[in-house]
């Protein structure tokens, strides 16, 4: 079935331009559930008794978050205990327009057999396809798009109820007027919170949940530290004005109530901006992209000569404005100086660090310190804080109220135990963010079969160089060797040189997944006793290796 759009478009010329726009609908897309006898589908993902004890949902019962869900909670998306879950594409399109981290693991997450993630493309299907109503807004429009799947995939399993043992379909949302509207349509949804509470034999999943900006249980205070952030259309039209500026927060390593904002100019100029003070800062976290305003020239300092860290305690410092005079500059140098008025892009991550407990008894809201001085504390609820205690653990950021003296948080996950030898590696290769998470299947599906040799082809468009003395210049014990010389004497009487390289691009053909893992790794990293390769050990150790006596391609 076809559905076609036609409008017309004013072009640059002044011209107008007839645009047909076709949308294909199917109703061949498979549900992807064991219990469906209906849909021609070669394999399935869902399983027919798809139970987590779940105080609300006693029954098998299959997932479907909505977009937010996604965006916000992935770290519970990707416990292993989280399974038989319907991503739509409605969701998937727009997690991949919003965020890319989250849409990348969200992908690595649906490759996982073992998850039993399944993409329903209820954007092509007969049935579950929905225009944009009138007035409708785009985020309305998908919110509908995704109860009219939910309920679709209600009916549509309600037909093979005998063989089901009661098995739903579950909408998982934090939005009040998507509940709300869900629930009115008679479909089966709880707010994410509610259902992870719900999970009996995981009560340890409650500390990944990420706090919303609605939740009841924000970490805040009574009193305002901090001033609004501008809205981005306001910050926009200053930044055209050049009334603000736009550039990279780099907070200081040294001093936690300095930074400096580096503003890219025309070519290769730029300029730097001192930041000074709490309520200057306000709230920006390394590597954000902000825009600053300047402060009058009389106000300009130069930065402090002062080394101080965040030796605070685990309250909210109502002392927050004291701190501020401990900064001291010198009056001969002075910088430009501004104030952050808005935060264009967030460059928040998982941060690794130890964690501070609370001094209260039985407290369940404590401080994070990151390993990189650079990041603020954070505060986080955790009823795991004995356990965590004197461990490694990675911490993300939700969001940093007005009123907070540090950013909310939630835990993601341990490392574990500080100063063992590969905790520490760990959060050396993550800080750092290297790559070094094992190979993918769909990168390994890329490797030559085994056993390999060298074909009739290859010896018809290779010189052959094996009558040559070829000497390796990697040093004994190394299994990588894809370095080597030769040398030897012409027939003029000069010495020939010759180097010899590993060819990996027989290998790997340009733009698949081994291609872009290579390049996105981009080389191979050596750690005390540990490897991380830029290519998978087939290729690195054993075929582009050159081994004694076997032939290789260089």
């Amino acid at each position: 079935m076809l559905k076609s759009k036609t409008f017309v478009k004013k072009t640059r010329s002044g011209g107008v331009m007839k645009v047909v726009r076709e949308h294909y609908l199917r109703d061949d897309i498979w549900c992807g559930s064991e219990v469906c006898t209906e849909c021609k589908q070669e394999s399935t993902v869902l399983q027919k008794d798809a139970c987590m004890e779940s105080s609300l949902c006693s029954y098998p019962h299959y997932l479907v978050p909505d977009t937010n869900v996604v965006l916000h909670q992935i770290d519970i998306l990707e416990d292993p205990v989280i399974c038989n879950v319907i991503i739509l594409q409605t969701v998937l399109q727009e997690v991949r327009h919003r965020s890319a981290p989250v849409y990348k693991r969200l992908k690595d997450i649906i490759h996982e057999k073992e998850k039993r993630f399944y993409t329903f493309t209820n954007e092509h299907h007969r049935d579950t396809f929905i225009e944009r109503e009138p007035g409708e807004s785009a985020n309305d429009r998908n919110d509908r798009a995704i109860r009219v799947a939910v309920k679709w995939y209600s009916q549509h399993l309600k037909t093979f109820e005998s063989d089901t043992d009661g098995l739903k379909v579950v909408l998982l949302t934090n939005d009040q007027g998507n509940k709300q509207k869900a629930q009115d349509n008679g479909l089966l949804v709880y707010k994410c919170e509610e259902y992870v509470k719900s999970l009996i034999a995981n009560p340890e999943l409650v500390d990944r949940l990420a706090l919303s900006s609605d939740d009841k249980n924000e970490i805040t205070s009574s009193k305002v530290l901090f001033p609004e952030h501008l809205p981005l259309s306001r910050i926009q039209t200053g930044i055209k004005s050049s009334s603000f500026l736009q550039g990279t927060f780099r907070a200081s390593r040294d001093n936690y109530l300095e930074a400096t904002v580096f503003v890219q100019g025309e070519g290769e100029d730029s300029t730097e901006v001192l930041i000074q003070g709490l309520q200057n800062l306000n709230r920006a976290v390394h590597q954000d992209v902000v825009a600053v305003q300047l402060l009058p020239r009389s106000e300009w300092v130069a930065p402090s000569s002062v080394v101080l860290q965040d030796e605070g305690t685990a309250k909210d410092d109502e002392d927050a404005e004291e701190e501020e005079g401990k900064v001291t500059a010198v009056e001969a140098a002075r910088k430009p100086t501004g104030k952050v008025v808005g935060i264009i892009k967030r460059n928040w991550r998982p941060f690794c660090g130890m964690l501070n407990v609370s001094q209260i008894k039985e407290s369940t809201r404590h401080l994070f310190t990151p390993a990189d001085r650079r990041i603020p504390r954070i505060r986080i609820e955790t009823r795991q804080a004995s356990t965590l205690s004197g461990q490694r653990i990675m911490v993300a950021i939700d969001g940093w109220p007005k009123d907070s003296r540090y950013p909310n948080g939630h835990f993601v996950r341990s490392l574990g135990g500080a100063g063992e030898k590969d905790t520490e590696e760990e959060v050396l290769l993550l800080e750092h963010d290297v790559p070094h998470q094992a190979f993918s299947q769909a990168v390994l599906s890329f490797l030559p079969k085994m056993p390999w040799a060298i074909t009739p082809e290859d010896m018809m468009k290779r010189e052959d160089l094996r009558p040559l003395t070829v000497c390796s210049v990697d040093p004994p014990g190394c299994t990588d060797i894809d370095d080597a010389l030769h040398c030897r004497e012409l027939e003029n009487g000069n010495l020939e040189v010759g180097v010899h390289i590993a060819d990996v691009s027989h290998f790997i053909r340009p733009g698949n997944a081994l291609d872009k893992e290579a390049a996105n790794r981009g080389t191979t990293v050596y750690l005390c006793g540990k490897r991380i390769d830029m290519v998978p050990e087939l290729l690195s150790s054993n075929l582009c290796s050159l081994r004694s006596n076997v032939d290789r391609h260089l």
